[in-house]
């Protein structure tokens, strides 16, 4: 593990001395899991404190753990915020009144802006990396993404890790991925619009004229560069109120649905559900707490051909040809949808067709094989 661990810091994160590092990750409450998912949960807690104490090894690294969150999404605690930016640079943001609408999102007309202007002056307390092992994603947060784009931190995010993906999705080729991820990346943001189809149901047609796709490749060298680890995505926000059609999963996060459930999508989000009767009472508290959580957030294609899991979010969203949609929170990648939620799903086999303004249309996945 050790060896893996260096290369994730030297090969994807490009981890150097003189730089400022924070490793965070949550302790999740007996029964939040089954119990696979509890090993997996304890497994990890030991990775990420050996991943802390060889960054330390390089460079100076803040280690952080903190209870939980209920969900994907959610912003980190207080007390991240302030290891992240600086004690200096929160309670600027508090004497605003506006960090804690940031963090619970529910920030008014002009607290951004505000934020990005107090946090301006604050970045030489700011640290350089973060690598966020939390078992809940921190990827689509104000957190994430005022740190990248203020500071130019780079940003490592890996929901729900396992130490065995060290061995497979995690160790593979990079820059055939990279390239592989890029280019498809360049042709979501040629598209205006995208039909995705199964076997089993799926349905749905969504816009995304104006909006950029964006490659999740692995390689977080870059300043203010950010992605998942392991890597292997393409991910583009919908235009809000354009999806309609039928999504029918397979999978949740970490389980086999049993029925599949079918989401009835209609200008944009989700207005009829049925299936697996436990994923159903989850959705629902989600929308009743979180409207917005209903929004169709994100499309995304896997790329990495090492990926295979599909009963882990972070490895199945990356599989070679399958394809995703995520539910919640996109103001981070283009979007315009804030709720306290960030959930995707995969399908599995799936036709995606692009059509192009000039009337023309591309199938790039073919009943989950990648065309391009």
């Amino acid at each position: 593990m050790d060896q893996a661990i260096e290369k994730l810091l030297n090969i994807n994160m490009g981890i150097h001395k003189g730089e400022r590092v924070l490793v965070f990750t949550d302790h999740m409450q007996e029964g939040r899991f089954e119990p696979a998912g509890m090993d997996r949960c304890r497994r990890l807690e030991k990775a990420v404190e050996r991943v802390a104490e060889l960054t330390g090894k390089i460079t100076t690294a803040q280690f952080y753990k903190y209870e939980a969150l209920p969900s994907n999404g959610y912003e980190p605690p207080e007390a991240v915020w302030a290891l992240a930016f600086g004690d200096k640079a929160v309670e600027g943001l508090k004497k605003a009144g506006i960090l804690q609408r940031l963090i619970t999102k529910k920030a008014m007309p002009g607290d951004v802006e505000m934020a990005h202007e107090i946090l301006s002056d604050h970045t030489d307390d700011m640290v350089d990396a973060v690598i966020a092992m939390s078992n809940f994603s921190t990827s689509h947060t104000r957190f994430r993404h005022l740190l990248t784009k203020i500071k130019g931190t780079r940003y490592a995010s890996m929901p729900l890790f396992d130490p065995e993906m060290f061995s497979g999705p995690m160790d593979v080729d990079w820059d055939r991925i990279a390239k592989r991820t890029e280019s498809i990346a360049g042709l979501l943001t040629r598209t205006d619009s995208v039909i995705m189809r199964s076997s089993i149901g799926t349905e749905l047609r969504l816009s995304i004229r104006g909006r950029t796709g964006h490659a999740d490749t692995g390689i977080i060298t870059a300043k203010g560069s950010f992605g998942n680890l392991p890597a292997g995505e393409v991910y583009i926000a919908p235009v809000e109120g354009t999806s309609e059609g039928v999504l029918v999963l397979e999978w949740s996060t970490t389980r086999k649905l049993s029925p599949r459930v079918s989401l009835t999508i209609k200008d944009g989000g989700v207005v009829g559900m049925e299936g697996d009767p436990e994923f159903l009472k989850y959705l629902e508290g989600i929308f009743q707490v979180s409207p917005e959580a209903a929004n169709i957030a994100e499309l995304g294609i896997g790329t990495n051909d090492k990926a295979a899991r599909p009963d882990n979010i972070l490895e199945a969203e990356k599989i070679l040809g399958t394809t995703h949609i995520a539910l919640g929170d996109n103001t981070a990648f283009g979007g315009n949808n804030s709720a306290n939620f960030h959930e995707d799903y995969v399908f599995f086999s799936p036709t995606l067709i692009l059509e192009y303004g000039n009337g023309k249309s591309e199938t790039i996945i073919d009943h989950g094989r990648l065309k391009v």
